[in-house]
């Protein structure tokens, strides 16, 4: 009698297996990239009179889903996934990670909506929540060293709890107050993060660069960013906070010339984030300037939010991705596009009001429509990558 053997099909390749909730960068850079793909279109209508929106005012909705909602999504993939290598330890993944989307995604509704107050709880917990989860594994390691993290994922809940409470008519504090502490507090992440990553990558990625740190002026950097936001917090105004920012610019000018970025300029996802640095010390320069009432306080909030924080999300992106997908660490044609797309909206968003002020309208428009073509066209690209397993069949 002939034996029967059963014949198994081999198991299907890695990277087609759904994999969207096994680590925070990819639920939350994928609903990041369309969310700003999405939203800076809808702002530039209501900029334009053509929409009203609901429980948040056009320029709060915008301000505050910029912040609040874009910026923070990332931060919270990046410190998920960047956390799970600091510690060994694991990090939100599965239902847990598919929660804290659900209930990223329910702040951006609610904002539309008439419920004030379910908008405020939520958006208030989304942060909260992810410090949270991101203290435990912390603890555990004993990273004390990223303690720090916790504590500022904790402050965007406050400054976020003032935007509401004051949209809500129970502060007597305007929404912008809590809006420039967060403002505030995402510098402090960019400022700690670019310390640490582009001088690395740098010397990893381009032969010969030799990107320096210098301890005095890592030292400087970094605590004129806290003088800064101690002097919003404070109210502190006009000439002595034009001084702060003044010195800030200076400091985060010579940490960013330490970094030799003109050595990078043939290897894009390099150069991207020394481009997207560079709108740090010019963001404090016209925060200095708007100070002095020699340019509009507009020129500098987007100098570092479509500039800095728009450029260096899209430079991380792609780069941690690809890392984390075991894919080669080389921007392809796809990424350079989105570097020069989003790159562009900064350079209009920021330059045309300043050189021509009664193209401001131009400029929004423009700005908009390239940085909605940029973060789509990653979120169009890394959908396949940031659903998949790894090429490598290793966890994350």
């Amino acid at each position: 009698m002939r034996s029967l053997h059963i014949i198994e099909e081999p198991p299907a390749p890695p990277q087609r297996r759904f994999a969207l909730w096994d680590l925070g960068f990819r639920p939350f850079y994928l609903l990041a990239s369309v969310f700003a793909a999405l939203s800076i279109p809808l702002w530039a209508l209501q900029f334009s009179g053509l929409m009203t929106s609901a429980y948040l005012a056009a320029p709060v909705w915008h301000a505050h889903e910029m912040l609040f909602g874009f910026a923070v999504a990332v931060i919270v993939g990046f410190l998920f996934t960047a956390g799970r290598n600091w510690t060994n330890q694991p990090t939100p993944s599965g239902p847990a990670l598919a929660a804290l989307a659900a209930l990223w995604v329910a702040g951006r509704v609610l904002v539309l909506t008439p419920f004030g107050w379910a908008a405020a709880v939520v958006n208030v917990a989304f942060p909260l929540a992810a410090a949270v989860a991101l203290a435990i594994p912390f603890i555990k390691a004993r990273n004390r060293r990223n303690y720090f993290f916790v504590g500022l994922l904790a402050l965007m809940s406050v400054a976020a709890g003032f935007v509401h409470l004051a949209q809500l008519g129970v502060a007597s504090l305007p929404a912008w107050a809590g809006l420039q502490l967060g403002l505030d507090v995402v510098l402090f992440i960019v400022s700690v993060m670019g310390g640490r990553v582009i001088p690395m990558f740098t010397n990893n990625g381009v032969p010969g660069a030799s990107a320096t740190r210098n301890p005095f002026v890592e030292k400087a950097a970094l605590g004129l960013v806290l003088a800064l936001l101690a002097a919003d917090v404070g109210g502190i105004k006009g000439v002595p906070l034009a001084v702060v920012a003044a010195m800030a610019c200076l400091a985060h000018g010579i940490r960013w010339a330490l970094w030799q970025p003109w050595k990078t300029l043939k290897v894009p996802l390099v150069w991207v984030l020394h481009l997207a640095y560079f709108w740090v010390p010019a963001h404090l320069a016209l925060r200095a300037l708007a100070e002095l009432g020699v340019v509009s306080s507009s020129s500098a909030t987007h100098a570092l939010t479509v500039g800095a924080i728009g450029g260096l999300i899209i430079g991380m992106m792609t780069r941690t991705a690809r890392g984390h997908t075991a894919r080669p660490l080389r921007a392809d044609r796809f990424d350079t596009t989105c570097y020069v797309l989003v790159s562009l909206a900064a350079v209009v968003r920021i330059a045309l009001p300043l050189l021509a002020p009664g193209h401001t309208l131009v400029a929004v428009q423009c700005s908009a429509i390239l940085w909605s073509a940029g973060f789509g066209l990653y979120a169009v690209r890394y959908w396949p990558l940031l659903t998949r397993a790894r090429l490598d069949g290793k966890p994350g």
